[in-house]
């Protein structure tokens, strides 16, 4: 899931910096706001994964827990 969000993040970073060169920008400045957006977007993409995961992880695990339940009876 990791490599996911780095590739989404990667391919953000060359098409901001193709967005920001079209712009006519200094090279310094296009890969500076390029690598902010690469920063910003990586980072809010695994936090949503990890939030992600935690509600399937805790919605499956009381799926397990009422199978057991009903198992018991």
């Amino acid at each position: 899931m990791n490599k996911i969000v780095l590739n989404i993040g990667l391919l953000a970073f060359f098409l901001s910096i193709i967005f920001f060169s079209q712009k006519g920008l200094p090279i310094e400045q296009v890969i500076l706001k390029s690598f902010a957006i690469f920063v910003i977007l990586t980072t809010l993409l695994g936090i949503l994964v990890l939030l992600f995961l935690r509600a399937i992880n805790k919605t499956s695990q009381k799926k397990s827990e009422n199978l057991a339940n009903i198992g018991r009876k």
